[in-house]
């Protein structure tokens, strides 16, 4: 087995009395898609906070191949290959969709942001940004403004913009929230070409998702992980099923 890309342990966060994140233990493994599922409050945005650097822990360590990275900030992370997309989208509405991935090539070769009108005319730019609209299927839309975009297609171009920082983990926080039965599917498809390509933990509340994607799953609970697993083990778990769905006899 490979050494995991990305390690939790003893992790904690504490907001006064509040435990947010409780002792935690978590291995990320090179390739794998590891979901982590539980109810609201369970402390899953809290996590990702926590790996990509937005969030300091109150305790514990953050090892990322190797190196410890708890105390790094945000943008050195994503130097050394973390990437986190969020619940709700952060892109340039008034850019084209390929703009906007310019601007993140331009960021991950660690260029100014100014004049961009020559920018705009920079194959170094451009041509990798293409790439990217094209690997998350937007390919068609890359002169589009993002302010006339459909929900899901935001939510690609999110995923092109993190996937031009050049990432070896990708941290995705509820990549499919708000989203169409269409757009899921999409997204869903989407995150099965990535799969195997980048190690990706992902949040997610749709679990015929995370079913159809997880190669394990850890289930939070106030903080706490109570499992982890496949997805059969993960089905198969009463205990998940009754701290989950608040019923036992209920099938995941």
């Amino acid at each position: 087995m490979n050494a995991p890309v990305l390690q939790v342990q003893g992790l904690v966060k504490r907001f006064g009395g509040l435990l947010a994140t409780d002792h935690l233990d978590l291995e990320l493994r090179p390739g794998e898609l590891h979901a982590v599922i539980g109810p609201n409050g369970a402390g899953k945005t809290t996590l990702i906070a926590q790996l990509s650097g937005e969030l300091p822990p109150t305790a514990g360590r953050i090892v990322f191949e190797g190196r410890e990275v708890t105390a790094l900030p945000v943008d050195q992370r994503a130097r050394l290959g973390i990437a986190r997309s969020y619940q709700i989208t952060s892109v340039f509405p008034e850019f084209t969709a390929l703009q906007n991935v310019m601007l993140a090539v331009q960021a991950a070769g660690g260029h100014s942001f100014s004049f961009w009108r020559a920018a705009a005319a920079d194959a170094r730019l451009v041509e990798p940004a293409r790439a990217m609209l094209a690997e998350v299927g937007l390919a068609a839309l890359a002169d589009e403004r993002v302010a006339t975009l459909a929900h899901g297609a935001r939510r690609q171009l999110e995923i092109a913009m993190t996937l031009a920082m050049r990432p070896r983990v990708l941290l995705l926080d509820e990549p499919m929230a708000g989203m169409s039965a269409a757009e899921s599917a999409a997204m869903v498809e989407l995150l099965q070409r990535l799969k195997g390509r980048y190690a990706i933990l992902l949040v997610e509340h749709d679990m015929d998702a995370i079913f159809a994607l997880a190669d394990r799953i850890t289930v939070l609970v106030y903080g706490r992980a109570i499992a982890c697993g496949t997805v059969d083990e993960i089905r198969a778990n009463a205990g998940v099923r009754q701290a989950y769905l608040g019923d036992e006899e209920a099938v995941l």
